[in-house]
């Protein structure tokens, strides 16, 4: 199964590099480093105690504590971030700058994982979340590289999709020298599909543990002075195509209770903006992008957020917030950023990428799932009219955030083992 499935891959690599180009289209910065995803650039990278994996940049800003503590407890050890996307990259620039080296993710094929991990000699090697690559994990395993999957978690539909591979899924897990999950049924997950049970511990989720830096405050009062201090603002974050016509139809429903809200409107991916941007058009809603640097004026109606990484400073500065990616299949987003701002949230019924932290905060009176625009209107409507129930719901949700802390330093007690035990 190994061979067919590198086969598989070689066999699909055209079309991968066709992929890229076509993206690169709308987002030219997916042109640059396809040298990297094959292992063809010329100059490859200096030797590094620890590789990171982060696909974007959601798990980019999961590892950020994550990076820093091992920066900090080992500052000559060195640490390569690899991520999927450009965005992903750009973010951590903007996090750490030149303080940890980056190259793109190169494709799961033997002879390129080879020549990197010639190249890196890593002591060890971190996953974030859910990227499980067979070749990576066997070609570390035969070396003695221990690979963690940190923050781990396992939808039950992937679950499925990992289970119709059998025998295949579970050589690969059993390979992984740990797998430090999100919470007892992702735990529970990995081992039913064939990880060892005492390579498998439940840690938390680390996205509990991100600080948010000195800077994100004024960032948000700067912002919030941009769409007029006294207005009532709601935040549509992570939007995803088919989202944002429900989006545009509660805030229509909105408006005509509360004239003067403005939404703040901020698509997952930034090659969408534009088609984004003429749909709140073709609502004949006015609208401010955050590229303009302008200020809203009375009437208008959107702020669309066509920058990436500032969702958090958006969210500091709003009311309340619906987090995407839940009124369609995608399987949600994670809701921490806004719970940790003290902002009541709202989810559609599609969360099972963050079905834990979803239901968690649910439980605690911290989110509100919604099942379309009418329910979404209806709800937002009243919390924007409301300050003290906005108030009361979004403590509720800093309290979940405050008390679940931790799962950081539980991950890190584990590395620790594993590079001591590297040396």
């Amino acid at each position: 199964m190994e061979r067919l499935y590198s086969l598989v891959l070689y066999l699909l690599l055209p079309l991968a590099l066709l992929r890229l180009f076509w993206r690169s289209l709308h987002l030219p910065a997916y042109r640059s480093g396809w040298r990297e995803r094959v292992g063809l650039d010329a100059e490859g990278p200096k030797p590094a105690g620890v590789w990171v994996h982060a696909v974007s940049v959601g798990e980019v800003q999961a590892a950020l504590p994550l990076l820093k503590a091992l920066m900090e407890g080992h500052p000559n050890l060195g640490v390569l971030v690899t991520t999927t996307t450009p965005t992903g990259a750009v973010r951590l620039r903007e996090l750490l700058g030149e303080r940890v080296a980056h190259r793109y993710m190169p494709y799961d094929l033997g002879p390129i994982l080879r020549r990197l991990l010639d190249r890196l000699a890593p002591r060890l090697v971190v996953v974030m979340e859910t990227e499980i690559w067979p070749n990576l994990i066997a070609v570390c395993e035969r070396r003695g590289i221990p690979l963690v999957l940190a923050n781990a978690r396992l939808s039950a539909r992937s679950a499925g999709g990992y289970a119709r591979f059998g025998a295949f899924t579970a050589r690969t897990l059993r390979r992984i020298s740990l797998i430090a999950a999100q919470s007892e049924a992702d735990a529970s997950r990995f081992i039913a599909l064939g990880a060892k049970p005492e390579r498998v511990r439940v840690t938390g989720s680390v996205k509990f543990d991100v600080t948010p830096p000195a800077s994100l405050r004024d960032r948000s009062e700067a912002i919030r002075r941009l769409w007029g201090s006294t207005r009532l603002v709601w935040v549509a974050g992570s939007t995803h195509e088919g989202e944002e016509e429900a989006v545009l139809e509660a805030h229509e429903r909105i408006r005509r209770e509360i004239p003067d809200a403005l939404l703040v409107l901020v698509p997952r991916h930034p090659e969408r903006f534009p088609r984004v941007a003429a749909l709140v058009r073709r609502h004949r809603f006015s609208l401010v992008a955050r590229t303009e640097d302008r200020s809203c004026a009375a009437d208008t109606a959107v702020f669309l957020g066509d920058t990436m990484g500032e969702l958090a400073v958006f969210l500091g500065a709003a009311d309340a917030a619906f987090i995407g990616g839940s009124l369609v299949g995608v399987g949600g987003h994670n809701l921490l950023e806004a719970a940790a701002a003290g902002l009541p949230v709202a989810v559609g019924p599609h969360t099972f990428n963050f079905a834990e932290i979803t239901e968690l905060l649910v439980e605690r009176g911290a989110a509100v799932r919604v099942a379309g625009p009418e329910a979404l209107a209806e709800v937002m409507g009243g919390w924007l009219a409301d300050a003290v129930e906005r108030s009361r719901i979004g403590e509720c949700g800093r309290r979940v955030v405050k008390e679940n802390r931790g799962a950081l330093k539980r991950l890190l007690d584990l590395l620790e083992e594993r590079l001591a035990a590297g040396r």
